[in-house]
């Protein structure tokens, strides 16, 4: 389905994540980042562009690989994307949600 994000349409699914990375920049994450209620800083934007680089790589993204990541450590990661951060940063960063979020 369409949604306007940014003033701009895109294709997202039923869940809100983008259909197609190829569509996200940073406007599109700041649209959907405020419908999260999350401002987003130069530090989000370092854990949303690695999220987006291991997902390109085909790499399967979990809480504890961020951690372990090198880029953000866990208590970083839930102060950046509060309530979900995996399932947040991963819509924010226009890519698919995870496996291992419910």
């Amino acid at each position: 389905m369409e949604a306007v994000i940014a003033n701009r349409p895109v294709e997202v699914n039923e869940q809100g994540y983008l259909l197609d990375m190829n569509q996200w920049d940073k406007e599109i994450a700041r649209g959907i980042a405020l419908e999260e209620d999350i401002e987003l800083t130069d530090r989000h934007f370092e854990v949303l562009n690695y999220l987006r680089k291991e997902q390109e790589n085909g790499t399967a993204l979990s809480i504890r690989r961020i951690g372990k990541s090198g880029v953000v450590d866990i208590k970083e990661f839930y102060a950046l994307f509060p309530e979900g951060p995996l399932k947040k940063a991963s819509r924010i960063a226009g890519i698919p949600k995870p496996a291992s979020c419910i």
